[in-house]
């Protein structure tokens, strides 16, 4: 029998906002800063979904020059500029938005990016207001994505079960942080991440969110991973 999904789960890089390029574009110049270059096909596989503190042990870890204390401040202002002068939605997911919020579905961002970052990018692209007091960030639990830890926290802060709940990501990471919480989803591949990363139990891939709505209609006869 289908289950009526009772809340809708917005990853945001790549999902609600189409930064995943700009901050790979940026990734692999630090990358190749601190001695480490990788390709940004190696970035997307080995980072994107992840959380920024997993991706920053790791650059430590591989670096070939000393990262002093704070190391990561030079770099910021990459990001800043390129994020202030690019940064936009995804084509047709604020159309999307007022479709699903018109037919009252509850909905909530829970993403890898920490809440600074999230209320800078949210708020530039006037999406912040849309989401307030429903955005949950990867600071917020022990574990972030593949591990279900933030999709569990955002179901039990709203108040709903895991089975219930919908998740629309981005990222191979995302996915499999759905299945680990028992939460069906649906794997946009209109960015970075190819489809067949997407696929899995209980995920139904995408690339264009002008077909949301209609997927969020018919996830419920997703079986559960």
């Amino acid at each position: 029998m289908p289950t009526p999904i009772e809340l809708v789960i917005f990853d945001c890089d790549g999902v609600l906002l189409d930064s995943e390029r700009l901050a790979v574009r940026i990734d692999a110049q630090v990358c190749a800063a601190v001695g480490w270059p990788l390709s940004e096909a190696e970035i997307v596989e080995r980072f994107v979904g992840r959380s920024h503190a997993h991706m920053s042990a790791e650059l430590q870890a591989h670096a070939s020059v000393p990262l002093e204390p704070g190391w990561e401040e030079a770099f910021q202002h990459l990001y800043d500029e390129a994020f202030a002068a690019e940064l936009t939605p995804v084509d047709g997911v604020v159309e999307a938005l007022a479709q699903l919020a018109r037919a009252g579905v509850r909905d909530c961002v829970a993403s890898s990016s920490g809440h600074g970052r999230l209320r800078r990018t949210l708020g530039q692209t006037g999406l912040l207001a849309r989401f307030q007091g429903r955005v949950f960030s990867a600071e917020d639990v022990a574990h972030g994505k593949p591990a279900p830890d933030l999709f569990l926290h955002a179901a039990a802060t709203t108040g709903v079960a895991p089975g219930a709940c919908l998740v629309v990501e981005d990222s191979t990471y995302g996915v499999a942080a759905a299945r680990a919480a028992g939460m069906r989803s649906l794997g946009f591949h209109g960015g970075l991440t190819p489809a067949h990363r997407l696929t899995g139990p209980g995920t139904r891939t995408f690339d264009d969110m002008r077909e949301l709505p209609a997927l969020v209609a018919a996830a419920g006869e997703l079986p559960l991973p």
